[in-house]
């Protein structure tokens, strides 16, 4: 449902419009010309506005020229009966959103609209991005491999160039991401994210294309895709390697040539976009497998970013605990929370496979559980709920970090299908990662799923 204003001197254009979408629950608010409608919008807030390109008054152009100003979220429409292309033209530069001829079709009204209100949510979901930024988890800390990765974000920030970023899961691959983009000249444009590992693969190419009525089964309506939402501002696509190879040709084409196709249509659309990618996997072996285009990989690797592991900047450990017990105390008004050395020293000395998204999870986890203020070793061993020995895996073989950390992620992850009997997205969720990637885990690590039946 949005709020709409026709603003039109013909009582049966007003009537007609209202009636059709009225039907649709849309509420509607008529004005005949442009005084009235000023004098409605400096006391109402509507969703989408038509304007009729002649009114009595003052031209309709000027009209969306005083109200574009005072308020770009509205998605304005312009109506005309004496058409001509110069004048959509320059409607469309000064920000309308689409132009109509007379006589109005009921279809294309309700289709514009349709487009108007996910253009409208989707501004107002950036706004809402806009100032959660602030409130989100920052990157913490000031180890030589944090700030490194500081630099090259600061570098990259001032450019339009294309960002890969890898790192394992947890580590913090999306806010680089959004570090760039905060500080990028895009910042008031919008910033749109796609988890290509939780999109089947047969919605894909829709969901990041966009498709047009009947393309598909379901296919009810046209609709755009995230390319096209995102035209003009930045697009992070994380988990690139799980898009399927039809989809990375798709999206090769389109950083090539800077246009599209819908899905099932034949329309070409330009688009402007930076791409952020992101990924946890070896690329280079995605490469070889055949499962990531190489070409592909060079169009995005521009600029390259390796977000460490937490296991590689263990000075920052102790700030991170500071600031997430702070963020928790006051998130949940548990009062001030504190961990005494014996239990720094187990999060220092923890591998930490999960990275920051775990330290982040325990912390919030014991901050709630233990009552006292003083948080000890034995609660954060305890609240990890471990059924093995962190000691006897950790140290069992120093001479080789990477064996002792691959058969410290392999028992966890078991302990953890473990608790949930077998549920691999329960587990997923607990380990905070996608379904896609524990799977996997579970193919690298050979390990038998059958046995975790309850």
């Amino acid at each position: 449902m949005a709020k709409i204003l026709i603003v039109d001197d013909e009582p049966n254009i007003i009537k007609t419009m209202s009636s059709i979408l009225q039907d649709e629950n849309h509420i509607v608010y008529p004005a005949s010309n442009a005084a009235e409608a000023l004098a409605f919008l400096s006391a109402n807030d509507i969703d989408i506005a038509f304007f009729d390109v002649w009114l009595p008054d003052m031209d309709g152009l000027n009209l969306l020229e005083i109200v574009k100003t005072k308020n770009s979220e509205i998605e304005i429409i312009m109506i005309s009966g004496h058409a001509s292309i110069d004048v959509a033209v320059k409607s469309t530069k000064i920000g309308a959103f689409d132009f109509l001829e007379k006589p109005l079709s009921m279809e294309r009204i309700l289709t514009v609209v349709m487009n108007a209100v996910r253009s409208t949510n989707l501004k107002r979901e950036n706004k809402s991005l806009k100032l959660a930024f602030d409130a989100e988890d920052e990157m913490i800390g000031n180890s030589k491999a944090i700030n490194e990765v500081r630099d090259v974000i600061d570098r990259a920030a001032s450019t339009n160039a294309r960002v890969f970023i890898t790192g394992s899961n947890g580590t913090g691959k999306e806010l680089v991401a959004k570090a760039i983009y905060k500080k990028s000249k895009r910042y008031n444009k919008p910033f749109i994210k796609v988890n290509c590992a939780a999109i089947p693969d047969e919605l894909i190419e829709s969901e990041l294309f966009g498709h047009e009525k009947g393309a598909f089964t379901g296919a009810v309506a046209k609709r755009a895709g995230k390319f096209e939402l995102a035209n003009g501002g930045t697009l992070f696509l994380d988990e690139i390697c799980d898009m399927s190879l039809s989809a990375q040709a798709k999206v090769l084409r389109v950083l090539q040539e800077e246009e599209l196709e819908r899905v099932g249509g034949n329309e070409t659309i330009g688009v402007d976009i930076r791409i952020i990618a992101a990924t946890n996997v070896n690329v280079r072996k995605a490469i070889e497998n055949g499962q990531f285009r190489e070409d592909l990989y060079f169009r995005l690797n521009v600029i390259p970013i390796e977000v460490p592991s937490l296991s590689d900047r263990k000075s920052d450990i102790p700030v991170i605990v500071d600031y997430y017990l702070r963020k928790f105390s006051k998130l949940h008004g548990i009062g001030h929370k504190e961990i005494d050395n014996d239990g720094m020293e187990f999060l220092i000395n923890y591998p930490w496979p999960g990275n920051i998204r775990e330290l982040r999870n325990i912390i919030e986890r014991v901050s709630i559980m233990v009552p006292r203020e003083i948080i000890s070793g034995e609660d954060l061993e305890k609240y990890l709920e471990m059924n093995f020995s962190y000691q006897e895996t950790y140290i069992s073989d120093k001479s080789n970090l990477k064996i002792a950390k691959e058969e410290f992620e392999k028992n966890f992850i078991i302990n953890m299908i473990n608790q949930k009997k077998g549920n691999i997205s329960q587990a997923a969720k607990e380990l905070g990662i996608e379904r896609t990637n524990l799977h996997r885990k579970i193919k690298q690590y050979n390990i038998d799923t059958s046995s975790f039946s309850g």
